[in-house]
């Protein structure tokens, strides 16, 4: 079942891939959420069903104006102002998110080494991942020392555990089972 959060970020990734403005929407979008966690006051404010709807597009315009946005960000804020979804914008982000990348073929995927990975292991693990999810493959990376040596790779719901950490500690309850 589709939540309503989707239905708008649906409607928001059509406008942005029809006027070829996908990145820009994007950054914009992400931005203005930070704009909102940074000043908390803002987002009650666009929320609050005490301010007029004219008071609340009056602020939305000055602050894309501001940031420097585009007016498909201004009209989408309107939408989601007068349809009363403001406590909704940061759910409706992350799904805007996940259906550009579904639309575009792209799977993100988390990496964690117990070393930092030089550039030539992280484009065969990207070559790995992009062969085993048919997708092309857009990697964030951390450090976990405790791994000991390998790393631990998500890929969506998937999970790929190559640390010596979890092997050991295979071995260790093989070793205590027996």
């Amino acid at each position: 079942m589709r939540t309503i959060a989707q239905h708008y970020a649906d409607a928001l990734a059509d406008v942005a891939i029809s006027e070829k403005s996908v990145e820009a929407v994007s950054r914009e979008l992400r931005d203005f959420l930070a704009l909102l966690r940074e000043t908390p006051q803002l987002g009650i404010l666009l929320g609050s069903p005490a301010v007029s709807r004219a008071n609340k597009h009056a602020v939305a315009a000055a602050l894309v104006e501001r940031m420097g946005a585009s007016q498909t960000l201004r009209n989408f804020l309107f939408v989601v102002i007068n349809q009363r979804r403001m406590a909704l914008l940061p759910e409706i982000q992350l799904a805007f998110e996940t259906q550009l990348d579904d639309r575009q073929g792209v799977a993100r995927a988390s990496v964690t080494s117990a070393r930092e990975l030089k550039e030539s292991e992280r484009k065969h693990l990207r070559a790995a991942l992009e062969r085993l999810s048919g997708r092309r493959v857009e990697a964030q990376y951390s450090l976990d020392p405790a791994l000991i040596a390998g790393a631990v790779v998500r890929v969506g719901s998937t999970i790929y555990d190559g640390s010596v950490r979890t092997q050991l500690e295979r071995l260790r309850a093989r070793l205590e089972s027996q």
